[in-house]
C-alpha cells in the first residue's frame, strides 16, 4: 500500500479520501527539518500546507517519493527544481481558496476606509473617538488590483459591486479577458498613479520580489491605502513603514510578511496598520476543499499517473 505523508495540519478529510482510495495516510505534523529528514523515505507522496518547506536536501533524501501536493496555491515552500530533477511532481489548489482570500482582501480594503479594528479597540476601551475615526466612502473610488489571476478577479468583481472602478495590472490578461472581468487594463506606472487604494495578487518570484518599494511608493497617489494578501516578500517592509510615517501611503492591510510567524514586526504597533496573521485563506469552506483537492490529486497520480494542477508537469 502506498504511504501518503500528511505534514501539515489538514481537514480530516484529507485522511479520508486518501483512506478510500486506498492509500495509506499517516499524520505527523510540526516536524522539524531533521525529523522530517528522518522519515521522509518512507513515502510515496507528501500534503503539505505553508508551514512545512520542503527542501533540496529534504527532496534528495526522499527516495520513494513520486509526488508532492500543496493544499493552497503558493508553492515557495517547496524546491521545485529538485522535485523535477528528482521526477516527482509537484501540484497545487489553485481554485479551493479563491473566494476566501478574495472575501478577506475586500474585507481589509473595508476596514481600511472606515478604521474598524482600531475603533473596535477605541471602544472597547470605553473610549467614544467619533472624530478620531472618520472614513471615506468606497463608492465612486478606485481600486488597483495588481495580479488580476484567479484571486484577483474575483476581488474585481466584488468591488464593482460595491461600485468602485477598477483598474487592473497583469502582464499575463489579454484585453478580452479585461473586458470579460469589466475592468480597465493598464500599465502598473498607470494604476500607481490614479489608484485610492491597491490590492496585490502575485506569487513571489524574481519579478514580485520587492516591488512594493520606495521607488514604487513614489509613482503612488499621496495617501494610497495598501492591502497584501498575497506573499510578503513582495514588500520591502522598512520602506513601507517610512512611507507609512511620511504621509505618503495612509494606511497598509497585512496579512502575509516576509518572515513568518511573524511574532515581532516593525508594522506592530502602528495605528495605520491593520495586521491579520496570514489568514486570508483560513476559512472551514476553504479548508475542507483544499484538502479534498490534494488528497484527491495524490490519489489520482499514484494511482492512474493522472497529473492536475501540475506545477512541473511539462517536465515529468
Amino acid at each position: 500500500m502506498k504511504k501518503v505523508l500528511i505534514a501539515d495540519k489538514a481537514d480530516a478529510i484529507c485522511e479520508k479520501v486518501l483512506r478510500e482510495k486506498g492509500l495509506e495516510p499517516i499524520v505527523k505534523t510540526g516536524m522539524k527539518p531533521e525529523e522530517l529528514k528522518a522519515c521522509i523515505a518512507e513515502f510515496d507522496a507528501i500534503i503539505v500546507r505553508s508551514a512545512t518547506t520542503l527542501t533540496c536536501e529534504l527532496i534528495q533524501a526522499a527516495t520513494k517519493l513520486k509526488a508532492v501536493a500543496r493544499a493552497g496555491s503558493g508553492v515557495d515552500n517547496i524546491d521545485v527544481p529538485a522535485c523535477t530533477g528528482k521526477k516527482v511532481v509537484v501540484m497545487n489548489t489553485p481554485f479551493g481558496n479563491t473566494v476566501s482570500t478574495a472575501e478577506h482582501a475586500i474585507a481589509m480594503i473595508m476596514a481600511l476606509a472606515r478604521h474598524i479594528p482600531q475603533a473596535n479597540s477605541s471602544t472597547h476601551a470605553g473610549k467614544w473617538e467619533k472624530k478620531k475615526f472618520e472614513g471615506v466612502e468606497l463608492t465612486g473610488k478606485t481600486l488597483g488590483v495588481v495580479g488580476c489571476g484567479n484571486i484577483g478577479a474575483v476581488v474585481a468583481d466584488r468591488a464593482m459591486g460595491l461600485k468602485m472602478k477598477v483598474l487592473a495590472y497583469d502582464p499575463l490578461m489579454t484585453a478580452e479577458r479585461a473586458g470579460e472581468l469589466g475592468v480597465k487594463m493598464v500599465g502598473l506606472e498607470e494604476l500607481y498613479k490614479n489608484s485610492d487604494f491597491i490590492t496585490y495578487h502575485v506569487v513571489i518570484n524574481p519579478a514580485t520580489k520587492g516591488m512594493i518599494n520606495k521607488e514604487a511608493m513614489a509613482k503612488m497617489k499621496k495617501g494610497v491605502r495598501l492591502i497584501n494578501c498575497a506573499r510578503g516578500g513582495i514588500m520591502v517592509e522598512a520602506d513601507i513603514k517610512e512611507a507609512l510615517q511620511s504621509g505618503q501611503i495612509a494606511g497598509l492591510a497585512c496579512d502575509v510578511y516576509v518572515k513568518e510567524p511573524a511574532t515581532e514586526h516593525i508594522f506592530f504597533g502602528m495605528e495605520s496598520v491593520i495586521a491579520t496573521p496570514h489568514i486570508a485563506a483560513s476559512t472551514k469552506d476553504a479548508q475542507v476543499t483544499v484538502a479534498r483537492q490534494a488528497a484527491e490529486q495524490i490519489a489520482d497520480y499514484l494511482l492512474n499517473g493522472k497529473k492536475t494542477c501540475a506545477i512541473n508537469g511539462d517536465k515529468i
